[in-house]
């Protein structure tokens, strides 16, 4: 089951994403949709208004989560190419919801850096509350698998030892354009920039499961409905590369996870955008 937030001529709406048509949930996004307790039995029961598949406008897939968690270093081939070993404990910062984009958007250059990189990630949303998870209490927390983009701004990562500047740019990060629920493991994670595969690896590299990620974060705060973990990038980042390749303006971003879909994103500059999260019609 595919789950999505659209935005129509009246505002977003929470959808079910079928092989023939989008159905409404009854929700103004899939955040408010999923803090229902029955969320999974009334996304398969949904009958609402439904919408051409073709004309669908995709936003960010929870336009205002309440947490969004990143881990950084979590793959073991990223491991290795940043010069590191691999880690007793996840590596976690954050990021905020004016930083979240749609699948198609534009993805805003952030403002006075030179060094814009891309990292393909899957991305986990929280199902249910919990807190102190053990093991099957975080994976039965998670409500599905989405694709994400975590764009960063290298040099104001590297300011500091803390990442969260570098992180954080409004309109930076594509989350989407689906929830898929239910549907087996995500496979093959991939990234192209202007159609060279810049990434690929399987997501069974991550060093700490999506699993291991809620039952851990739970340790440290209550993780809620609509909450994104971002579960970390593979090998094959920009800034890595000798010499260092960096997202220019205009530059094609394509993010893919098999079983979970494609982001296709273009580079814009900042302040070219008239409002947050404007959409290309897909």
């Amino acid at each position: 089951m595919k789950l999505a937030t659209i935005r129509t001529t009246t505002g977003t709406a929470a959808v079910r994403v079928d092989p023939d048509a989008a159905v409404e949930l009854g929700a103004a996004d899939l955040g408010e949709f999923l803090a229902r307790p029955d969320w999974q039995a009334a996304a398969g029961a949904a009958d609402g208004p439904r919408h051409d598949l073709a004309g669908l406008d995709y936003a960010t897939l929870v336009p205002r989560p309440e947490k969004v968690f990143c881990v950084g270093l979590n793959y073991r081939t990223h491991i290795l190419e940043m010069g590191r070993e691999l880690p007793e404990y996840p590596t976690l910062f954050a990021k905020f919801a004016r930083a979240l984009v749609g699948a198609y958007d534009p993805v805003e250059l952030p403002a006075g850096s030179e060094q814009v990189d891309w990292e393909a990630e899957l991305g986990v949303v929280i199902g249910a509350e919990v807190r102190h998870a053990d093991a099957k209490q975080a994976a039965a927390a998670i409500a599905g698998y989405t694709v994400v983009n975590d764009v960063t701004a290298r040099d104001f990562q590297y300011r500091s030892v803390e990442w969260l500047q570098g992180k954080t740019f409004e309109r930076s990060t594509p989350v989407g354009p689906w929830l898929v629920v239910d549907e087996g493991a995500p496979g093959e994670i991939s990234c192209e920039v202007d159609g060279d595969v810049v990434q690929k690896a399987d997501t069974a590299d991550l060093v700490f499961s999506p699993a291991d990620l809620v039952a851990y974060i739970s340790q440290v705060i209550t993780l809620v409905p609509g909450d994104i973990i971002a579960t970390g990038t593979p090998g094959g980042v920009g800034h890595a590369r000798k010499p260092p390749r960096y997202l220019a303006e205009g530059s094609t971003l394509v993010t893919r996870i098999e079983g979970l879909g494609e982001q296709r994103n273009t580079t814009v500059a900042t302040g070219s955008l008239a409002g947050p999260g404007l959409g290309t019609g897909h």
